[in-house]
Formats: C-alpha cells, structure tokens, sequence
C-alpha cells in the first residue's frame, strides 16, 4: 500500500465558503476534501484542518513517518510560525505550500511565507481550485 499525501489546512479554513468569499470563494472545505480525493485517485490521501499550531506541528511529525508527500495551507501560521518551518524542514519528501488567493498581491503582512523556506513548491491564487494541482504535483514529486 502506498503511503498516504497528508493535506494539511491551518486557522480558519473551516470557514471556507462563509469566510471573505470575495478573496476565497464560495466553495466549502468539505467540496475541497472531494476534489482532494477525486485528485488523488486510489492514493491515500489524509485531510485534516486544525485552528490549533501544535496540531499541524503533530500532523508533520506523523507525516514524517507515515507520508510520502504534504500539500499544507498553513493560512496564517505561513507568516508566524517558525514551528511548523521546524516540523516540514524534518519533512524528507515533497512539500506543497498552497494559498487560495495570491499572498504576493495582498497586504505586506501577507508577502513572507516562512514555510516557503521548506516547501517543494508553491501554489498561490488558484482559488480552491489550487488543491487538485497541488496533490496532482505531490504525487508526481513523490513518484507515487
């Protein structure tokens, strides 16, 4: 059995389809897991969503022993948090940094990603759409 893409979603993305959708659109986390997974086909995939740092933290540590890839949207823990950077450097496969809107064309605060200093690869202002592209890069990365 292949091991699984681990598709990790920070802070407030549980809100996706109510949050701002002028910036993030209207479709919902639950449609995201399905293009996810349709994305996926017979790979494992585990998706999973936490408002909580040390949750992600732990899920990149479970990721370092079970997963052969990660696409994360670490919201807005890419700008703060220097412990998820800790946790994906450890990361030996390929990592997929995803934004759904274009961090680059948003607000100062928005312009430095400190997971970029550990991703593979980013993906920025795809809209949800950015998810299938990312898993479908990650599992070619991995050579799944």
């Amino acid at each position: 059995m292949n091991k699984p893409i681990y598709v990790l979603n920070g802070p407030n993305l549980n809100r996706l389809g109510k949050r701002e959708p002028h910036i993030y659109g209207s479709t919902t986390l639950a449609e995201v897991e399905a293009m996810c997974r349709a994305a996926a086909g017979d790979n494992p995939l585990e998706f999973r969503q936490s408002n909580r740092e040390y949750e992600l933290v732990d899920w990149i540590h479970e990721a370092i022993d079970e997963g052969c890839a990660i696409v994360i949207n670490p919201a807005a823990y890419s700008f703060t948090s220097i412990a998820i950077l800790d946790a994906l450097k450890m990361f030996p496969g390929p990592i997929i940094e995803l934004h759904i809107s274009n961090i680059h064309r948003r607000e100062a605060h928005y312009h430095k990603s400190y997971v970029s200093l550990a991703a593979t690869a980013i993906i920025a202002g795809l809209g949800a759409e950015g998810y299938p592209v990312a898993v479908r890069a990650a599992l070619k990365l991995a050579e799944v």
